[in-house]
């Protein structure tokens, strides 16, 4: 049986440093590091010699994609999250409930395993947080633009508080998500029971 190696050659990169990466060897690297993570191995001791040999490439091919090993968690992150979702901007309920079930979307059935591998990095770095604000900003601040549209169009309160709102929609998501904080609750109609418990206090 021929094994096909996802590596790409050294020489192949002295002759064409810019060309192309390769696809299937991104795939790899991503892949392996959900593999550590979801096994229970945490952040903090994954290292780019474990992904390497996890994914069948050398180091040097994760090293020409990521400074670090930071850089590759957050890529990790951003692949798992999906595109951005996109508000129809019809209605301020509908948009909100189609951003809360976009959280709660599992792409993987290690999400929240994987998630909850990268909270104490989190806490823990600095630089980490920084980076991984990257991915989740665009995503906060499309929710932000929901909410300020609601207040405009006098569908929310004209005091309504934004950031908190956020925070009362994004938290119990993500404890959902990464705890399954109540295992009774399932996918199904949790993003429409959140947004109308929240707007029942946020609504004009």
């Amino acid at each position: 049986m021929t094994t096909v190696s996802v590596d790409e050659p050294a020489d192949q990169d002295r002759k064409a440093p810019g060309r192309p990466r390769n696809a299937q060897a991104d795939r790899a690297i991503i892949q392996a590091v959900f593999d550590l993570l979801s096994s229970g191995l945490s952040a903090g001791a994954l290292s780019i010699e474990a992904v390497a040999a996890k994914a069948g490439v050398g180091k040097a091919t994760i090293y020409r994609r990521w400074a670090n090993k930071e850089a590759l968690l957050v890529d990790a992150v951003a692949t798992m999250k999906g595109p951005l979702p996109e508000p129809a901007g019809e209605s301020v309920r509908d948009d909100l409930v189609m951003l809360v079930a976009a959280m709660r979307k599992k792409r993987m059935a290690d999400y929240g395993k994987v998630t909850a591998c990268l909270l104490p990095e989190l806490a823990r770095s600095p630089e980490m947080r920084r980076i991984y604000q990257g991915v989740i900003e665009p995503r906060r601040e499309i929710m932000r633009g929901v909410l300020r549209r609601g207040v405009e169009t006098g569908e929310l309160r004209a005091d309504l508080d934004v950031e908190l709102t956020l925070l009362m929609l994004s938290g119990p998501t993500v404890a959902q998500n990464v705890l399954n904080w109540n295992p009774l609750v399932g996918d199904d109609g949790f993003a429409e029971a959140l947004v109308d418990a929240v707007l029942r206090g946020a609504a004009a």
